[in-house]
């Protein structure tokens, strides 16, 4: 494929109004970014709790006696330190179970499948599950399905027709969904894995933090955490940070440690970082007034906009992707960012904003957005 080739090809996404440029964001303060000298409320962000600016670097290098930055090798090999075995031993602490810290939520879904599932295996994922999920599943030697959102029937029946004709049958999901902010029911995922003797999955990336009584997510706040057979959670949204983890019985997690790809062949994070997702963790259960607040501004902003639930993230469908752009750009006018969703990332004709609400942001400045949305969008 020559040059041409890959200009055609830009030229194409450009007439598509899918061309995507990286954002120059200058600086951040509090739920704030500047733009091109523009400060604009930042309604891009998954720094639910704003906890990002209170996990002080200098003040954790002091606390660890670190003195140096790059790991220098994988895990497996010389990485892998002390830090992260607190690290693990915290969260198997919250958690109950036992658990693996990743290089990020992308290493750990594309890492975490294709260990667990091989040719005599078979994987039922929801159709909107994140790109990473996605591609693990195109990484497995399984037969997989891709079952319509939220659709519990559909999931059924293929589990009823295909189950027993396969060793391990894995259920894979996101507990809060990241594009269309709705919450899976849970209860009935467990339940039907229970009837039909399969695995759960689930994707805690955009809870943790917001959903439970210490901040560890639905699986938490359902009280089902014992029942979930692996959770995949993230330092890199509402704790701040960086990097990610995954919570499972101990076997699992010696099977991830041997089989999953991207855990072994990656570079272990810096030692400040795993200092910084401690100091996060150390938080997290303590963090209860700001979810509570980040509760009582989603739901407030919700109602404004004639829409029910209590998840902070809040998509605007308008369907096509010329509209979206432009309506992102007469907020980021406004002093409002909010880009643009477009496909591959969401399904075609479903071009939208997406509002990610966190618990620093006021009403001051949150409720004119209201009516700039119902003039814009509704």
């Amino acid at each position: 494929m020559g040059l041409p080739d890959l200009e055609k090809e830009l030229g194409e996404l450009k007439a598509e109004h899918r061309l995507r440029i990286l954002p120059p964001i200058e600086e951040h303060q509090g739920p704030y970014v500047k733009i091109k000298g523009h400060w604009l409320l930042n309604l891009s962000s998954n720094d639910y709790l704003g906890l990002s600016e209170r996990l002080s670097l200098p003040e954790i290098i002091k606390e660890q006696g670190l003195d140096g930055f790059g790991a220098g090798a994988a895990r497996l090999l010389s990485g892998n330190h002390v830090l992260y075995q607190a690290l693990e031993e915290k969260l198997s602490a919250l958690y109950g179970k036992a658990a693996l810290v990743f290089s990020s939520g992308y290493h750990a879904n594309i890492g975490v499948i294709p260990a667990l599932c091989g040719k005599k295996d078979l994987v039922f994922a929801d159709k909107l599950v994140h790109a990473s999920i996605i591609d693990a599943l195109r990484l497995t030697h399984a037969k997989f399905f891709r079952f319509p959102h939220q659709d519990l029937d559909t999931l059924e029946r293929l589990l009823r027709k295909y189950r027993g004709q396969f060793r391990r049958a894995v259920i894979v999901t996101e507990s809060l969904f990241s594009m269309d902010g709705d919450l899976s029911p849970l209860e009935d995922l467990v339940a039907l894995k229970e009837r039909y003797h399969a695995f759960l999955v689930l994707d805690e990336a955009h809870a943790i933090g917001v959903y439970g009584k210490r901040g560890l997510g639905v699986s938490e706040e359902k009280e089902l955490i014992p029942k979930v057979d692996l959770i995949v959670g993230t330092f890199g949204k509402a704790l701040g940070s960086y990097g990610a983890f995954v919570i499972a019985e101990k076997a699992i997690i010696s099977l991830l440690v041997n089989k999953a790809r991207s855990f072994i062949f990656t570079t272990a994070l810096p030692q400040v970082i795993v200092a910084a997702n401690l100091k996060a963790l150390d938080l997290l259960p303590k963090l209860e007034k700001e979810r509570l607040k980040l509760k009582a501004l989603t739901q407030r902003f919700r109602k404004e906009l004639g829409l029910d639930g209590d998840s902070p993230i809040v998509p605007i469908v308008v369907g096509e992707n010329e509209k979206a752009l432009f309506l992102a750009q007469e907020l980021f006018k406004k002093g409002y960012y909010v880009p643009a969703i477009r496909p591959p990332t969401v399904p075609e004709g479903t071009a939208r904003l997406r509002v990610s609400l966190r618990a620093d942001i006021t009403w001051d400045g949150l409720g004119p957005l209201v009516a700039m949305i119902k003039d814009y969008a509704l």
